[in-house]
């Protein structure tokens, strides 16, 4: 696992700024085989609560004002038997450079045949830094219950060797299609502990930030257990708890 701190590197097109925060890679190291999947009519049917995160935002550079984009992944939760679902989960650095809120942040789910629902959101609560890199956003059109099921909180905390799955949009040319494309880690396992968030060996590249981490029970069902924060598009990706935030959420979903 590598030891080097995180650091931020060039994630949206022709900015610097934070997207899934790569952590540096031992010189010499060979990375694992790519175990991920792509989204599909055969893939598990919880996936099509993640969806892509569109951000416009602006950054003070060079005396000037200028204009960029932030694409990232985001996951709809909500109650079981809740007649609408309005409430999606992200990861904080995402929204960093968020100011003009007469430009949209969109939400689009993309369906395993390619079919696209997209809303407008807001934001209602965050973390406030790299600390606490969660954040919860409001759509501004709910999903009607029956259209799409999302993904309940975890009530459990996760320990070391806990089989996930990681999900999100990300932007590697092979089989994220630079982003056009959900992709999820199946078989991975959470590694250890940084701080108050969890390593594991899942894959993710830039884009997939604010993803989904999922833990599955004995019957087969999902639940929403923490938002993906940095990686180093290798063999290591941490995420955000959803116990970090669950008191921030339950006051939110309705």
């Amino acid at each position: 696992m590598p030891t080097a701190r995180p650091t931020a590197l060039s994630i949206a097109r022709g900015t610097v700024l934070a997207g899934l925060l790569l952590l540096a890679t031992p010189g010499g190291a060979t990375p694992a085989a790519d175990g991920r999947l792509a989204y599909g009519a055969g893939s598990p049917a919880w996936l099509a609560a993640v969806g892509r995160l569109h951000v416009p935002g602006s950054r003070y550079l060079l005396q000037e004002t200028r204009h960029h984009h932030e694409d990232c992944s985001a996951t709809l939760v909500g109650r079981p038997g809740a007649t609408r679902h309005d409430t999606i989960v992200t990861a904080w650095h995402c929204l960093e450079h968020y100011r003009d809120l007469s430009r949209d942040i969109t939400f689009t789910l993309v369906g395993p045949h390619g079919q696209q629902a997209v809303r407008s959101a807001r934001i209602i609560a965050h973390g406030g830094g790299m600390h606490a890199d969660w954040a919860i956003l409001r759509l501004q059109q709910p999903f009607a219950a029956g259209t799409v099921t999302p993904l309940p909180p975890a009530t459990a905390n996760m320990a070391t060797g806990h089989s996930v799955t990681m999900a999100g949009f990300s932007r590697d040319a092979e089989l994220g299609e630079g982003g056009r494309r959900l992709t999820y880690d199946a078989h991975c396992r959470v590694t250890g502990r940084d701080g108050a968030n969890l390593d594991t060996d899942c894959r993710a590249y830039k884009g997939a930030s604010g993803g989904a981490v999922i833990e599955a029970n004995g019957r087969g069902e999902a639940s929403f257990s923490g938002v993906i924060s940095e990686g180093d598009g290798a063999g290591l990706s941490r995420f955000v708890p959803v116990q970090r935030f669950r008191g921030a959420l339950d006051l939110h979903l309705r």
